[in-house]
């Protein structure tokens, strides 16, 4: 008896990634708490993992073709499992050893090279020190990576029955 099919799991972990940016959105555009880098590197991520996913839905995937989206989507939620990390690094250092808050996403965009701007994002600075939001005690960055460790094992167990048909 099969209680969920490989594309109801990408279809899943694709509503589950619009659910993520959109509370994303709505913490940017209703609580107003600006994005720092390293936030806009995990939204990166995590319409990565969402635009494989719907790929993996709306192709209806078996065999090879779904091993090759469980790995896509475990390489982009590995990325965004190091952002996070990062992120969740920086915001526990101790204020004298935070990195220098840098100029704002925007400026950069406008006036450095992508090769900065990208190395600027990956490195984070003090913006992304301070953790403006939190639910039971875990801040924004780790909950983010706890949704990343649960893509990466949905992408496993998708690898796994690769070879079985999908409907």
């Amino acid at each position: 008896m099969k209680f969920i099919t490989t594309r109801q799991l990408f279809l899943l972990m694709f509503l589950a990634c619009i659910s993520l940016l959109g509370a994303a959105y709505y913490f940017e555009y209703v609580m107003y708490l600006e994005p720092c880098p390293l936030c806009v590197m995990q939204r990166i991520a995590v319409l990565l993992v969402g635009l494989v996913s719907l790929s993996g839905f709306i192709i209806g995937l078996d065999g090879i073709k779904q091993k090759v989206h469980a790995v896509l989507m475990f390489v982009t939620a590995t990325f965004g499992l190091f952002v996070a990390g990062r992120h969740m690094w920086i915001q526990s250092l101790p204020a004298d050893q935070v990195p220098t808050c840098g100029p704002s996403l925007d400026y950069m965009v406008d006036t450095l090279p992508w090769a900065e701007v990208l190395a600027v994002m990956l490195k984070g600075n003090g913006n992304c020190a301070e953790a403006h939001w939190s639910f039971i005690g875990l801040s924004m960055p780790t909950w983010v990576l706890i949704w990343f460790v649960g893509f990466m094992i949905v992408s496993i167990i998708l690898f796994i029955i690769g070879n079985k048909k999908s409907d």
